[in-house]
């Protein structure tokens, strides 16, 4: 039988419900690192620090959809469980058009500015051309990458978790196949993973569009509908948290970069670099849980069930505890044999990345509890706490946890940085949470 929003949600439950989301989220992390592993191994470590260099740009931009879609989604969700279902639909038809104008927009500002912003983030001569080549391609192909984020948030609400699934993995496998043709076939290098992964988006993207705007069985289809800003400020206000943790975490992905180069040159990058794919697909389990979880909490926060809040709250907060220290100790055990799928030909990046991964590790036993924090005030309509959350832990805490510890430990306070900034931030997440506990009945 389906999982429906309105149900009461036990362990086995959430497990079902949410396993796509997470499944959808470590399979995009995944045909992520793929891009890196054929740039580092077939066009070597210069052009591979040259993408870690202005990838955080290009996310800052493609961050629009995360907000969207987890505002959005949120408000969608609630309308849901307030048995709105015609302003649901027509909300979330707006949002989809936002989403493509503005994917518009920042395509166009992207690609014309993209030269000047790879030498403010302080690229070298030798990287200054693959920043360049692989800054704009992506950026083509922006609008399809903003439309994907925002539909992995939207067929989750939708009660197709699955789908969402099934489609993610359609565009990993056409980002795996490109990239084995365009970079290790035909020898594109850059340029080639670029277009790998552009055209994957589009299949991330659009499949969806097409889905939404035939009817369908889902609790959401695509309506005729004109833009109210009121209706749209909000959902932006509310997704704001995911915007200004893809900004904060890409501007602390520079600082990072600065740091490195400062301390250990273009290895440091490098060795970066393999950290951030690699801690993309153990966050992504995170993140696919709250993905999934959200639009629950926000559908039950609508029908004033303030007993399933509670019991989500609970629950949530035991498997992000235990998901934590899981990923952690994996961490530690796999630290080095994954550095050397990415760096194996360089035995000191290497060392430096294997050491690095073992420091860097002791992050996630914090993290998943944070980010499930800050998404559930999201799913709660209240994006001015989440958006603090989220702005402390990932840019204030960061960004003086990597400017200061280094003076005091070196390279190793760079890896150490992280963790760091996971305490304090946890400290924040349960203040907030206490805080609130009152007016929310969780």
């Amino acid at each position: 039988m389906a999982i429906q929003l309105s149900d009461h949600f036990t362990y086995r439950k959430l497990f079902r419900f949410c396993f796509p989301s997470i499944m959808m989220m470590i399979f995009t992390s995944i045909y992520g690192v793929v891009d890196g592993l054929f740039v580092s191994n077939v066009a070597g470590k210069t052009p591979f620090a040259a993408i870690n260099l202005i990838m955080p740009f290009l996310m800052i931009l493609g961050g629009f959809g995360f907000m969207i879609g987890t505002g959005g989604s949120a408000l969608v969700a609630k309308t849901l469980g307030e048995n709105r279902r015609a302003d649901a639909n027509r909300y979330f038809s707006m949002l989809i058009t936002l989403t493509g104008i503005c994917g518009i927009a920042l395509s166009v500002i992207g690609i014309v500015f993209i030269r000047p912003i790879s030498c403010l983030l302080g690229a070298t001569e030798a990287m200054i051309g693959d920043c360049v080549v692989y800054g704009r391609i992506i950026l083509l192909f922006n609008i399809a990458f903003m439309l994907q984020n925002t539909f992995q948030a939207f067929l989750t609400t939708a009660e197709k978790p699955k789908l969402g699934l099934y489609i993610t993995v359609a565009a990993g496998l056409t980002n795996m196949a490109l990239d084995a043709l365009f970079i290790a076939g035909f020898h594109w290098g850059v340029a080639g993973a670029a277009l790998a992964t552009g055209i994957s988006q589009c299949v991330g993207g659009v499949l969806p569009f097409f889905y939404f705007l035939r009817p369908n069985s889902s609790l959401l289809r695509l309506v005729p509908t004109r833009l109210e800003g009121k209706v749209l400020l909000n959902a932006c206000i509310n997704g704001s948290s995911e915007l200004m943790s893809n900004i904060s975490g890409s501007l602390v992905s520079m600082l990072y970069n600065f740091q490195l180069l400062k301390y250990a040159g273009e290895n440091g990058i490098a060795a970066y670099g393999v950290l951030m794919y690699v801690q993309f697909i153990f966050i992504a389990v995170f993140i696919g849980y709250t993905i999934g979880t959200a639009p629950v909490i926000s559908y039950h926060y609508g029908a004033e069930n303030h007993a399933e809040l509670r019991s989500i709250r609970r629950k949530s907060y035991i498997i992000m505890g235990a998901a934590g220290v899981a990923m952690m100790l994996l961490s530690q055990l796999l630290a080095h044999p994954m550095a050397k799928v990415f760096v194996g030909y360089d035995s000191g990046l290497l060392e430096m990345t294997t050491h690095a991964f073992r420091l860097f590790a002791f992050a996630f036993i914090l993290a998943g509890a944070n980010i499930f924090t800050s998404s559930f005030f999201t799913a709660l309509n209240n994006g001015g706490i989440s958006a603090a959350i989220s702005f402390l832990r990932t840019l204030v805490f960061q960004m003086l946890s990597v400017l200061l510890l280094p003076a005091l430990l070196g390279l190793d306070g760079i890896w150490w940085a992280i963790t760091v900034a996971e305490i304090f931030a946890f400290i924040i997440s349960m203040i907030f949470l206490a805080a609130k506990k009152d007016k929310y009945h969780y």
